[in-house]
């Protein structure tokens, strides 16, 4: 049984804006990068996605190209980021970006979810899709990858970069 996560293609937003739980638009880029994606994509069984703009336009684009009908799956969403939502990094207060730091897992300086029920409820869904015993792609978001590589005791998971349209495959067994 195989898992690939999929981050999705580039969302249609200026760089250097915190964004999370906004639904945002595919990037003018989207048709080529959707092909590269569809193109390297092993096959699976089973086809699940965020249900975020950005995440299901691609995962239906593999799903008519795959024949699977794509499963949307509310777990899989980025974090909601609250007050941070669509603002310049730059811009939000250096206070809030330092308690965020200071614990990482639990802050919620900006009112939204913590790191820590992100990565709560990814690991459920993730759970959910090897007790299926099917091979699975899944089409989500940066943080949810980065979330799902630490649980599978990646170490560096958190500071790890994850490209818009990069396929990342999971090991057979997670950590809780």
């Amino acid at each position: 049984m195989r898992l690939i996560l999929v981050r999705h293609t580039r969302p249609a937003v200026p760089e250097n804006v915190c964004y999370g739980a906004t639904d945002l638009d595919v990037a003018s880029t989207f048709e080529e990068e959707a092909a590269r994606v569809i193109e390297a994509l092993p096959p699976a069984e089973r086809l699940v996605t965020s249900p975020l703009r950005r995440c299901r336009l691609l995962a239906e684009r593999i799903g008519a190209a795959r024949a699977l009908a794509p499963v949307i799956d509310a777990r899989l969403r980025e974090m909601d980021f609250g007050a941070w939502e669509n603002v310049p990094w730059e811009s939000i207060p250096r206070a809030e970006l330092d308690a965020w730091a200071a614990d990482f897992l639990h802050a919620r300086p900006h009112g939204g979810e913590s790191v820590h029920m992100l990565r709560g409820r990814a690991g459920a869904a993730i759970d959910d899709y090897r007790r299926s015993g099917l091979s699975h792609v899944v089409v989500t978001h940066a943080g949810i990858i980065k979330a799902l590589r630490v649980r599978s005791r990646e170490p560096e998971g958190w500071r790890s970069s994850v490209g818009f349209g990069e396929m990342v495959p999971l090991p057979e067994m997670g950590s809780r």
